[in-house]
């Protein structure tokens, strides 16, 4: 336990000039904490969770999921509401559950609409004013917050996995097929997966990107997969046969279709469809398990 203390410890003196500790709870014998700092690629503060698993040797090392949360979430929905610490702990993966958005900007409107503005950075890079000086998420997750993490926790470089839910699927989609190879196995919880034809999230995206068919078609997952060009690519989706947004805005059936038309086999697509259970965190935390065994067969 002391030695665990102490390499926490160590960590937290090397970037405290960088990155300020918001929380820490133990959990499962690690811990989860919070973090924020100032983001140049954002223009703004942001939050991010970490959850560190408990430490048996000096300088262990371990793999690392992020985890890319739904419309309105910030970092804090999956951290009290699913269960991952559990394993995590057990699978000993670092888990790095940002916020959703860019906040406090002081963009006109940002905080009118729920799926407009903050909460609804669609993972995108925004093109059109005002949102471009600060909706810069893609770029943050991919590349600043990347590489924050592995600068700062004890992270084998080259394990790591991506996961999201709703949007945040989306995102975890968007992050593995424009990255090829930048992540070793991606995760599903009811991922929106055609989003220029999602009702709930056009608003948003147009918002951000214009309303330019080719523009929008750029950060539409059922349109990049038709392109990706990169190592072969095993996704896992679990979406609930009552989740009332499978219909209209997740659209899953169009990237399968979409997937399966190509003839190289690089994306290969396990979905499982759960009678009876919706959208919620009831849903996600009944599956997180599986998820967790998955990317660890990938990690380890």
């Amino acid at each position: 336990m002391k030695q665990h203390r102490n390499w926490l410890d160590k960590i937290f003196h090397v970037v405290k000039m960088d990155i300020q500790l918001i929380s820490s709870n133990k959990s499962f014998g690690g811990y989860q904490k919070v973090f924020e700092h100032f983001s140049p690629t954002l223009q703004c503060n942001m939050k991010f969770g970490i959850y560190l698993p408990p430490k048996e040797i000096e300088n262990e090392k371990f793999p690392v999921l992020f985890y890319l949360s739904g419309l309105t979430c910030t970092e804090q929905n999956v951290i009290t509401k699913s269960g991952f610490q559990r394993f995590a702990a057990q699978y000993k993966i670092i888990v790095v559950t940002p916020d959703t958005s860019p906040r406090n900007c002081n963009i006109p409107n940002e905080d009118k609409k729920w799926n407009v503005g903050s909460g609804a950075s669609m993972y995108v890079n925004a093109k059109l004013e005002p949102w471009n000086k600060h909706y810069q998420m893609f770029t943050y997750i991919t590349d600043e917050l990347y590489q924050l993490v592995q600068n700062t926790f004890p992270v084998i470089q080259d394990k790591i996995s991506i996961s999201g839910h709703s949007m945040g699927g989306h995102g975890a989609l968007l992050c593995a097929l424009l990255c090829p190879g930048k992540y070793k196995s991606v995760s599903l919880f009811a991922p929106v997966c055609n989003i220029s034809n999602s009702p709930t999230l056009f608003d948003g995206l147009t918002a951000l990107l214009g309303e330019e068919k080719e523009t929008l078609q750029k950060w539409d997952t059922t349109f990049l997969v038709k392109e990706y060009d990169g190592p072969e690519m095993e996704i896992l989706i679990h979406v609930g046969s009552d989740d009332e947004f499978l219909t209209n805005d997740l659209l899953i059936d169009n990237f399968m279709e979409a997937a399966n038309e190509r003839k190289d086999n690089k994306i290969k697509t396990k979905l499982f469809l759960e009678e009876g259970y919706d959208h919620g965190y009831y849903f996600i935390s009944t599956f997180m398990g599986e998820h967790f065994k998955f990317h660890s067969s990938k990690l380890s």
